[in-house]
């Protein structure tokens, strides 16, 4: 039986690391096998992908090589860790996936619609059963971040708030056009409140995948 794929989105600093090790939690409990992947990353070869991207000395870096980087990043990921997963029955859980490429590729660097189409040809057109997408304002956001104690801001997270407010909207957009897949959470409540909306949504999932 094929296992589930779930990842979880959002932008910088709002709360996804608590949220995962509670969703990780939930699922064990179930029964279920979990592997906790991320992106960029999740393999050997994506991790030396992933310090290419977010080393903050890189400020030369293209928008397209970003792109391109993070899509290379997702092909080696899907083939070599998210798809043989999947097939053995187990429950992917990815910190983000394709749906921030296009957040912060396609909208935050204003590259449009060839962000799809890599990313297309990247996975195979790969989706996550259920996405997690903990909804807060950047300046909110952004404020968690600068106030994270040892927290040494990487490439992306220093960028001026105008990209960051373009990364908000792709996200609103993506939300609108896949309600479906995508649970939207207020990420500004409680921990608590937030992860009873999630346990909700992975009810959900789980019970009609049974029926």
């Amino acid at each position: 039986m094929r296992g589930y794929f779930l990842s979880v989105e959002g932008g910088d600093g709002s709360g996804k690391s608590t949220q995962i090790k509670k969703i990780i939690a939930y699922l064990q409990e179930k029964g279920l096998e979990v592997v906790f992947t991320r992106e960029p990353g999740g393999t050997d070869i994506g991790e030396k992908i992933r310090e290419l991207i977010l080393n903050p000395s890189h400020q030369e870096m293209t928008a397209k090589t970003e792109m391109l980087l993070y899509a290379a990043s997702r092909a080696q990921h899907v083939e070599e860790k998210i798809l043989p997963a999947l097939a053995a029955g187990k429950v992917v859980l990815s910190d983000r996936f394709t749906d921030s490429s296009m957040a912060y590729q396609a909208y935050g660097r204003n590259l449009g619609d060839m962000v799809r189409v890599v990313n297309e040809i990247a996975t195979n057109r790969l989706k996550p059963d259920l996405t997690i997408f903990l909804e807060i304002s950047p300046k909110d956001g952004m404020a968690r971040k600068q106030n994270q104690k040892a927290h040494t801001l990487d490439r992306m997270e220093q960028e001026q708030m105008a990209f960051h407010e373009r990364v908000a909207m792709g996200y609103d957009a993506i939300c609108q056009q896949e309600p479906k897949r995508i649970c939207r959470i207020d990420a500004t409540q409680t921990m608590d409140a937030v992860f009873a909306q999630i346990q909700t949504a992975l009810d959900a999932l789980l019970v009609s995948n049974a029926v």
